[in-house]
């Protein structure tokens, strides 16, 4: 199948709406654009660049927990929650509470990331992964009572207050099952030559226009994308999440979908997708890049830490993952006194590694603030 020739579907008529019938995906794909092919180069070498930090960055895994974070809190700041990466990093009970609901859902989202790359571990891709992915997702949240961790059976729309407004209605949900079935043996068929970013991207259109789920489809297509490129071992670890640019180009991320549907242009699609890989790969390399000087910095001042070197470096370790912190929490990981551990924290903000964020006498928080604005750029 051709970009150029491609037809994306038709529409059927309902009881009182027509939805959507998407072409199936699994097929070979070409195109005649050379743009294509000039991006598909580049995000390939972005992506292999980005790919070899994992293997450059001493402890990558405590960078890669940030990488997920934002991911989390941007793909959710998509559908619609408030929580800033600033929050998203601190504990529950540090919140105001008209707060926790919306945090609550990046907190899911983290948790549905961790479990996804590491099933992958044991199993491929698979829509049974993506449901139980799905089901921490929704867990306690809004959206729990929307059959979390199954396909829809009921008809769902986009826009709109109901299926008379909508602006887009996806396919009937006794198409749901077949059209994801076709969409998996997509990911799989080593039959069809088509390069790994050219199929992630037509899966992702495909995925968020069948949108199999009552709830939650933007976010679960979204990590299909960086689940897809460490099972495929495009990247060893999931250090590429597109959410940021899409929430960045929100209106040209739906418009380009949607120009699919209706214009049955994929070409534009694929060049959009193909952009937003090269300019995040490009930018998570300038985020380990930032920090290993940042690493060096710290590592320098901890030599002027005589016997307490050795606790900064390991309250860093934490904090390299979770970038808050108290003299309790402090204390516990670092089996000393309250005291002592208070006395480190202060000596740290003393010499601007960290910042105490809350004016308070009692219960005061200390914030990595250097380091997490390395993921914020």
């Amino acid at each position: 199948m051709k970009f150029e020739e491609f037809k994306s579907g038709t529409w059927v008529q309902q009881y009182q709406y027509k939805s959507f019938s998407p072409l199936t995906v699994n097929r070979e794909w070409s195109w005649e654009n050379p743009q294509i092919n000039t991006l598909l180069e580049r995000a390939s070498r972005a992506l292999a660049e980005l790919d070899a930090f994992t293997l450059i960055v001493p402890d990558v895994d405590l960078f890669i927990h940030m990488h997920i974070t934002k991911e989390a809190n941007n793909s959710s700041r998509i559908e619609g929650t408030q929580t800033e990466m600033d929050e998203a990093v601190l504990d529950s009970s540090q919140l105001a509470p008209e707060k926790r609901d919306d945090w609550q859902e990046v907190q899911n989202y983290i948790q549905a990331i961790n479990e996804a790359v590491d099933e992958l571990q044991r199993l491929p891709l698979s829509n049974r992964l993506l449901k139980h992915t799905h089901a921490i997702l929704m867990q306690g949240v809004r959206g729990e009572h929307k059959t979390p961790g199954d396909f829809r059976l009921s008809q769902n729309w986009i826009g709109g207050s109901s299926l008379a407004d909508a602006a887009f209605i996806p396919p009937h949900p006794d198409e749901v099952p077949a059209l994801m079935g076709d969409l998996e043996l997509f990911w799989h068929n080593e039959q069809i030559n088509v390069p790994e970013l050219i199929r992630i991207a037509i899966s992702h259109y495909q995925f968020e226009t069948i949108h199999p789920f009552l709830d939650g489809n933007g976010r679960i297509g979204r990590l299909l994308i960086a689940l897809y490129l460490v099972n495929k071992g495009l990247l060893r670890k999931p250090s590429l999440y597109l959410s940021d640019f899409f929430e960045r180009n929100r209106a040209s991320y739906y418009d380009a979908l949607m120009q699919v549907r209706i214009s049955n242009d994929m070409t534009h699609w694929i060049r959009f997708f193909l952009s937003a890989v090269v300019e995040t790969a490009g930018k998570g390399k300038a985020t380990f890049e930032g920090i290993l000087a940042l690493r060096q910095e710290l590592d320098a001042i901890a030599l002027r830490y005589g016997a307490r070197a050795e606790n900064m470096q390991r309250l860093l370790r934490y904090l390299y993952s979770k970038p808050a912190v108290t003299a309790v929490k402090a204390a516990d990981i670092l089996e000393v006194s309250h005291q002592t551990a208070s006395s480190l924290l202060r000596k740290m903000v003393d010499d601007g590694v960290l910042e105490e964020i809350t004016g308070y006498q009692r219960n005061r928080i200390f914030f990595f603030n250097r380091y997490v604005q390395l993921f914020k750029g």
